[in-house]
């Protein structure tokens, strides 16, 4: 399980530190692809499959469920770790994600979310109002703390 924040940056060549913590999880190949909310979402290989497939049985006659899928799949890319524990991050992706120089990344229990710097804080910053109230509409789905 992915969890956890960690700052990092990306290089002048696009390669990214992925944090120690995430690095074992991961393995030496994952899958890279556009996220919601402007992030990135990184897969380990097997959490992939299991996405792929799901995206997979959507119904081809539904538009909604064509967009989706090509989001991600268009989106998707596999990705490698080197010995120093950096992986490149494609150009296309750093820009969907408007990656520059300081990026976040977050473990997501099943993936990991990679930020630019300026997006995380733009859409991550809550006060405590914000947060009981996001509360009280995930009890509506069923999860109470």
């Amino acid at each position: 399980m992915f969890m956890g924040e960690y700052n990092h940056t990306v290089d002048a060549k696009g390669r990214l530190i992925v944090p120690s913590k995430f690095r074992e999880q991961l393995g030496d190949e994952f899958v890279v692809t556009k996220g919601l909310d402007g992030c990135l979402f990184v897969y380990e290989n097997s959490e992939w499959k299991s996405f792929e497939e799901k995206l997979h049985a959507l119904p081809l006659t539904n538009a909604n469920a064509r967009k989706f899928s090509r989001f991600f799949m268009a989106g998707a890319a596999p990705c490698e770790m080197d010995k120093q524990g950096r992986t490149l991050i494609p150009a296309t992706l750093r820009e969907f994600a408007q990656m520059k120089k300081e990026v976040v990344l977050t473990g997501m229990a099943d993936r990991i979310e990679i930020w630019s710097k300026e997006k995380w804080i733009e859409n991550n910053s809550y006060d405590e109002e914000d947060m009981d109230e996001i509360a009280a509409s995930m009890q509506e789905l069923g999860l109470s703390i």
